[in-house]
């Protein structure tokens, strides 16, 4: 009976009427919900279109690059491609071993293996660098799944304290108290709405990242091992 005329005037207001007859502090609460549903949207739609072309990027670059004969000695134009994961690992290795080559020789101290070490620590420190770049936004999107039902639950629970608090008396019974708290039940599913596509976008694009991650250590693996068989 109770939830029956709670929910009864739902069917018979639209969200705008719904959204009139909330507090100022629930209609504030909405709105930025509102405003943070659109940007949870762009966020995910940017990150998949950028994670979709970064993958494939990737892909393309290390298909040619199994194509040459020899990776250490490739000119400095063909390692200007920053902007591409794989290719920012590819351009540091090489870099820091030919460096350290250099550096060797000036001191008489030229080795093997104090190549293949700068080479290896570029890796990691490249690697580092993109794996921040795979996941940012990523905090984003996990604050706002978690903090919208939140934010919705403040406002239901000011909106109700609101509405109780506005009536007063002993022959005031649920049904003059229904269109308060239903009003302010208004926050809680905007921010259902906010956090439910947000969960199920966030999910699948942690999935994503972690694919890539896997994906470029891998490469980093044979990259370093490709460098230490071309120095032998």
């Amino acid at each position: 009976m109770v939830i029956r005329l709670l929910i009864s005037p739902i069917f018979g207001m639209n969200l705008f009427e719904l959204f009139k007859g909330v507090d100022p502090v629930g209609q504030g609460i909405s709105i930025l919900l509102g405003v943070f549903s659109i940007v949870a949207w762009a966020v995910m739609w940017n990150k998949h279109r950028e994670l979709k072309a970064l993958r494939r990027l990737n892909h393309l670059f290390e298909r040619n690059l199994r194509k040459e004969t020899s990776i250490l000695n490739q000119p400095d134009a063909g390692r200007d491609q920053r902007t591409i994961p794989y290719a920012d690992l590819f351009a540091d290795a090489v870099e820091a071993y030919w460096r350290a080559a250099a550096i060797g020789k000036e001191k008489g101290e030229d080795t093997l293996r104090a190549r293949l070490e700068h080479a290896e620590n570029a890796i990691q420190r490249a690697l580092a660098r993109q794996t921040l770049r795979y996941e940012s936004s990523m905090i984003f999107l996990a604050s706002i799944v978690s903090g919208a039902p939140f934010m919705g639950m403040f406002g239901t629970v000011w909106g109700v304290m609101e509405a109780f608090s506005r009536i007063s008396g002993d022959n005031v019974g649920i049904k003059d108290r229904a269109p308060g708290v239903t009003a302010a039940l208004f926050t809680t599913i905007m921010g259902l709405v906010v956090a439910i596509p947000s969960v199920f976008g966030y999910n699948f694009l942690l999935g994503k990242t972690k694919q890539l991650i896997t994906e470029i250590e891998n490469y980093a693996s044979s990259l370093a091992d490709r460098i230490e068989l071309e120095s032998k």
